[in-house]
């Protein structure tokens, strides 16, 4: 055993000081802001994924190889003082391989769990947090009894896969169902159904447990949603501070309750009558978690990497009200120009525009390139500033 590591007596955690290698499952833009404050905090990092030069791999060392390698699982294992990934689309026996060989924290039932809509949805009753109405779809049949049986508006959806709207369609009539079935069936994934939640508010908390138990939850952010595409988080969140404090709870509670290790986050629909329905969880840092970087003590990426290696987590105080804002492809030269020039409307708003990108080498359309964090003494000034700029307008 290493210096630098720590076996607990009275657990299989093990506290990983700086000086310990990450090898990071996924090399897009979550594992390089992973990395970029995690190698500030003295640790290295590896990562596998199959694009050479990924986002992660510009900065740390990278073994090329598509994710369902086993040889190549088994390189970064022996690499590896401890091992995360950073999206849950990750091979769940790849993780369980890297789980025999190597030390995996989050291990690969979370993964199993969370990449199954109706597994997922299972754990978080069993957990005592409400999510929406659904029921398994296996047949035509089956959806058309679910449909009546919930009543429409409801969501089809495939129980694996999916993500910024892809592998869902909403119903609102039942001259819908046959079409929607024989689209989402072709894909070979096994169906769920939910029912439609009207909601006012679409929220989500990154909440972060260790191995040992400890739980800490960041303040919940108010998310805007552009064609199925998250645009904006807006913290704090314009919710009562009671909604808010529940909502914190339910995503310790959902964190508890999966025996997470890392960061989860939790997102939920709430509604006019002040109920909150868990939509759907994800065990990595999140795109609503990244005003965090410059908005609270600890960023997510930190909270992560202090999570996975055990150490005590850091404190989420909120430092400042802001606004992050997504640059998407067709969003890009003009978020770099406008970020890298005198911004008047900035200096009369008081907002202090703060630019991420990712290092992706292609720029398209819809495709998430980096995002901007505007700090700012009200959430409205910088709302205000993403309206006159224009660059979300197209």
């Amino acid at each position: 055993m290493t210096e630098r590591e720590t076996l607990h007596s009275d657990s299989k955690s093990k506290t990983l000081l700086p000086g310990s290698v990450i090898g990071v499952l996924g090399g897009g833009q979550l594992g390089r802001m992973m990395a970029l404050d995690g190698t500030r905090m003295g640790y290295k990092f590896i990562a596998l994924d199959p694009l050479p030069a990924s986002p992660l791999g510009q900065i740390a060392e990278q073994i090329t190889a598509p994710y369902y390698d086993a040889d190549a699982a088994k390189e970064l294992a022996s690499q590896a003082d401890v091992i995360t990934y950073e999206f849950e689309n990750v091979d769940a026996g790849v993780a369980k391989l890297l789980e025999e060989r190597s030390y995996v924290p989050q291990g690969s039932r979370l993964l199993y769990t969370t990449q199954h809509r109706l597994r997922e949805k299972a754990a978080i009753e069993a957990a005592g947090v409400p999510v929406a109405p659904y029921r398994e779809i296996t047949s035509l049949e089956s959806l058309q009894e679910a449909a009546a049986e919930l009543s429409l508006p409801c969501v089809l959806k495939t129980a694996t896969g999916g993500y910024d709207g892809k592998g869902q369609v909403v119903l609102r009539g039942e001259e819908q169902l046959e079409a929607a079935y024989a689209e989402l069936s072709s894909t070979g994934a096994e169906l769920v159904l939910e029912k439609f939640i009207s909601f006012t508010s679409e929220i989500s908390v990154i909440a972060a447990r260790t191995p040992e138990g400890e739980v800490k939850s960041f303040p919940p952010a108010e998310n805007i949603h552009v064609n199925n595409i998250l645009h904006l988080s807006i913290v704090p969140a314009r919710i009562p501070s009671d909604v808010q404090r529940r909502a914190c709870q339910l995503a310790e509670q959902v964190a508890e309750g999966l025996n997470a290790a890392g960061l989860l986050a939790v997102e939920m629909f709430l509604t006019e009558e002040g109920s909150l329905y868990v939509n759907e969880v994800a065990p990595r840092p999140h795109n609503s978690g990244h005003y965090t970087m410059e908005a609270c003590s600890t960023s997510q990426f930190e909270q992560h990497v202090r999570a996975i290696c055990n150490l005590p987590l850091g404190d989420t105080t909120l430092l400042s009200p802001v606004v992050m804002v997504n640059v998407l492809g067709q969003h890009l030269d003009e978020a770099i120009r406008r970020t890298t020039s005198q911004d008047p409307a900035a200096e009369s708003l008081g907002i202090v525009p703060k630019l991420h990108l990712y290092g992706k080498s292609d720029s398209k359309h819809n495709r998430k390139m980096g995002h901007i964090n505007l700090l700012c003494g009200d959430v409205h000034d910088a709302l205000e500033w993403v309206e006159q700029t224009n660059i979300w307008r197209h």
